[in-house]
């Protein structure tokens, strides 16, 4: 009797359009993944899906969160595109054909299925799958490897949330470090900026009484925001991007960050091990801020239009919350 093989897959992509990656793992197996500088979700999932089909042999089953792939197969989408000449039934022509094509190739050659899973629900494989997607995304090189082991219970990734999903309304802020806000001490700058979110926070509270704040926990806009929502009474979370980020703080700065780490609702530590290099540092901090984006309901994002790299965020954030969701303060304007 044959063995089917499974593979998990997913996509992942900062800005729709933007740097993206994708990734496929193979329980207890091999994995692949990889990037794409200016790329879309769909075409990361698409892109997932084909590199494992090529990359394994054998009868496969692909498992995917990504209705937009599963469906085709599922409810035989690709039947009518190959019968109308590539075009859909909205009679315009099919999106990302030149993935769709070799990858309905296949599928007709081959032994494959397809079945759909729940993303960012707890199941383990997908989370694999999630994590090697973001990370390729960040790097923008190709993998490939054998799966770590993990004991039972354990996350086999190295990269994995802490705790379970979010309880609560959740309101992540983001933005501008010290060197922007006045320094790295207590400043009339400082205390605008945290004025000024306490109001928002408080606001949002009286809409969401279930409302949580969460915060990566850097120094800035982030931390301001944790003594906000202190000063509010409304709870936080810190989400780390591995132990011990402060270490390289000065000595008050880590001081002010234990004290509010020691007073969160949760602390959640994203990563086992601390990285050995700025670039995995960097890479570390890039999976964190995707974590929040994913578990967000809304957003605050302390940003005086200039920073190219916070305007980025906004826009990811915009793109995953909506515009709407997603509130912009120029600390510039409470100078």
């Amino acid at each position: 009797m044959t063995t089917r093989t499974i593979a998990y897959t997913d996509g992942a992509c900062s800005g729709n359009p933007g740097p993206g990656g994708w990734a496929w793992v193979v329980p207890h197996g091999p994995h692949g993944s990889g990037g794409g500088d200016h790329s879309t979700n769909q075409r990361m999932e698409l892109m997932a899906v084909l590199d494992a089909i090529r990359s394994l042999e054998g009868p496969l089953e692909i498992v995917s969160d990504s209705t937009y792939v599963v469906n085709c197969f599922r409810d035989r989408w690709w039947e009518g595109w190959l019968r109308r000449g590539w075009i859909n039934s909205q009679k315009k022509p099919v999106a990302n054909r030149d993935l769709w094509e070799p990858l309905i190739e296949l599928y007709q050659e081959r032994d494959i299925s397809f079945r759909w899973v729940k993303g960012h629900s707890g199941d383990r494989w997908n989370e694999e799958a999630d994590r090697l997607a973001v990370e390729a995304g960040g790097r923008q090189t190709a993998v490939r490897g054998e799966t770590e082991e993990s004991a039972p219970g354990e996350s086999v990734a190295t990269h994995s949330p802490a705790a379970p999903e979010i309880e609560g309304h959740v309101l992540v802020v983001m933005g501008h470090r010290p060197p922007e806000l006045g320094g790295y001490g207590e400043n009339l700058f400082t205390a605008a900026v945290r004025d000024q979110l306490r109001t928002v926070i408080e606001a949002k509270a009286t809409v969401h009484e279930d409302l949580v704040v969460i915060s990566g926990m850097n120094l800035g806009a982030e931390t301001l925001a944790i003594e906000a929502a202190a000063e509010a009474s409304v709870p936080y979370e810190a989400i780390l991007p591995f132990p011990h980020p402060e270490s390289r703080w000065p000595s008050d700065s880590q001081k002010r960050f234990r004290s509010l780490v020691d007073q969160a609702r949760t602390v959640r530590t994203l990563e086992r091990k601390t990285p050995d290099s700025n670039q995995k540092v960097a890479g570390s901090f890039r999976r964190r801020e995707a974590w929040m984006r994913r578990n967000a309901d809304e957003a605050i994002v302390i940003w005086d239009g200039k920073d190219g790299a916070i305007g980025k965020s906004v826009r990811s954030l915009q793109d995953d919350l909506g515009e709407e969701n997603v509130w912009v303060i120029n600390p510039n304007e409470l100078k």
